[in-house]
């Protein structure tokens, strides 16, 4: 049996950039603890859809969402004094 591939696939299949390169790593690194928090409220969210929020499932709502902007003001005063390059403004 042969198999069938496009022209695309065929020769984009092992192309170097396809993967992230290790700046895109390290800007996921640094943006983890805000996907987390993000990954933790939308999970709070998810709880309460079928039914109506009780205490605790608003407090933990409450709790997630804070927790998420903890993390974007922390991220912005991280990132705050970093450039990039190219000199772009």
């Amino acid at each position: 049996m042969e198999h069938i591939v496009t022209v695309q696939d065929a020769v984009t299949a092992f192309a170097d950039f396809m993967e992230p390169t290790n700046g895109e790593l390290d800007a996921i690194e640094q943006e983890m603890p805000l996907i987390l928090a993000d990954v933790d409220l939308i999970d709070a969210q998810i709880i309460t859809l079928d039914r109506l929020p009780n205490e605790l499932d608003a407090r933990r709502i409450r709790r997630a969402r804070n927790r998420v902007l903890s993390e974007r003001r922390a991220l912005a005063n991280r990132t705050a004094g970093v450039t990039l390059p190219g000199g772009a403004a």
